[in-house]
């Protein structure tokens, strides 16, 4: 999910992404209703990712190792898959079909979070008659 939001509105030079606390994280759109069996379910896969990635670092791989897209374990990529699902799961029960389906979903959520800074006043103002 964040990476599809960090793709989306991070600034770029070149083609490397100009990562910003300010832009990207800080406005990031987590679903505030996250039951405790979720976010359980999240740290589960991130320690499970961890203890795989320990395995590999005591072998002497590094994370260039690990995380060379065409070499890497797949115990680590089934790992990320986890994370991925149950980070999802924290959103919504259905799984998104496509990227573009993720990002509605995440900009919809932005706009509901965002949408009481929005408040303008819609009443006209009066002119005073001289």
């Amino acid at each position: 999910m964040h990476n599809s939001w960090m793709r989306q509105v991070c600034g770029r030079i070149k083609s490397d992404y100009r990562y910003s606390n300010k832009l990207v994280y800080n406005n990031f759109p987590f679903p505030k209703k996250t039951t405790e069996k979720q976010i359980s379910r999240v740290e589960e896969a991130v320690k499970e990712m961890l203890a795989i990635r320990e395995k590999y670092f005591a072998k002497g791989s590094t994370l260039a190792d690990l995380y060379d897209p065409v070499a890497m374990p797949k115990d680590l990529t089934d790992a990320h898959k986890e994370i991925d699902d149950a980070v999802d799961n924290c959103y919504r029960k259905e799984k998104f079909k496509t990227e573009l389906e993720r990002l509605e979903f995440l900009f919809e959520l932005y706009k509901e979070y965002t949408a009481p800074l929005n408040f303008i006043d819609t009443k006209k103002k009066k002119r005073k008659s001289l």
